[in-house]
């Protein structure tokens, strides 16, 4: 930290849930908002000119989602920590970023205390959850489902399957080569048992992932579900 006051970059592709942050710090004597970025490419990019001490990310941001921006933001900048605050309160998300570096996770729909507290706590290098987000971790710890099972890389990729991206566009945002990404989506599909597209959407969905396909008309014999809207994560972010 500086002096008294707590360095904050908002990291958010909607400019009106920044807008919203920023007049919620800027009430704190001891925070300041340094900077805004609407994807992870630009907070990389900010971060080398300005000083920081907590990134607050959203998850759902296009191409690299937050949990992979975390990955990339503490590997290149160990010193800054990572807030979640995400409309992802299944616990799935959580366990992801935490195993990404993030320090704590806050949903969306907490009370802005929340939001202010897990700001102060990891910018001490504590971790926190909201509330919601706490009860929702410990009671997956007590039954842990299938998604489990996934690797943090192997959730990445099938968070942008579902997005309707390709191998190829998926490794090129990974910075992975297109027969990495293919071993990967052969494991996840293993791991989850889903022997069609359809089976893999719907596993998607289980876990909390925005697959925004029309999954009830979609055949079992391996036909990929049809598109209900456009880009569906990109278009139904936070």
């Amino acid at each position: 930290m500086s002096g008294d006051f707590i360095r904050i970059v908002l990291v958010d592709d909607h400019a009106v849930v920044r807008a919203g942050y920023r007049r919620l710090f800027e009430r704190c004597v001891d925070l300041r908002v340094a900077g805004e970025a609407g994807t992870v490419d630009a907070l990389l990019g900010l971060l080398q000119t300005e000083a920081v001490d907590v990134v607050v990310m959203d998850i759902a941001l296009p191409g690299v989602s937050g949990i992979e921006g975390t990955r990339r933001l503490r590997a290149r900048h160990p010193e800054v920590q990572v807030l979640i605050s995400s409309m992802h309160e299944d616990a799935i998300f959580p366990v992801r970023a935490r195993e990404a570096g993030a320090l704590g996770y806050v949903s969306k729909s907490s009370p802005p205390e929340n939001l202010l507290d897990g700001v102060r706590r990891v910018a001490k290098g504590q971790g926190y959850l909201s509330p919601d987000i706490a009860r929702a971790v410990a009671a997956r710890e007590r039954g842990a489902g299938p998604g489990s099972a996934l690797s943090p890389r192997e959730f990445e990729i099938l968070r942008h399957l579902v997005a309707g991206r390709s191998l190829e566009n998926i490794a090129s945002l990974l910075s992975l080569s297109p027969k990495t990404v293919a071993n990967h989506q052969s494991h996840l599909r293993q791991k989850l048992g889903a022997e069609s597209s359809a089976q893999l959407f719907r596993a998607a969905a289980a876990l909390g992932l925005d697959t925004g396909l029309a999954l009830d008309t979609a055949s079992d014999a391996g036909e990929a579900p049809e598109r209900t809207t456009g880009r569906a994560e990109d278009q139904r972010r936070e």
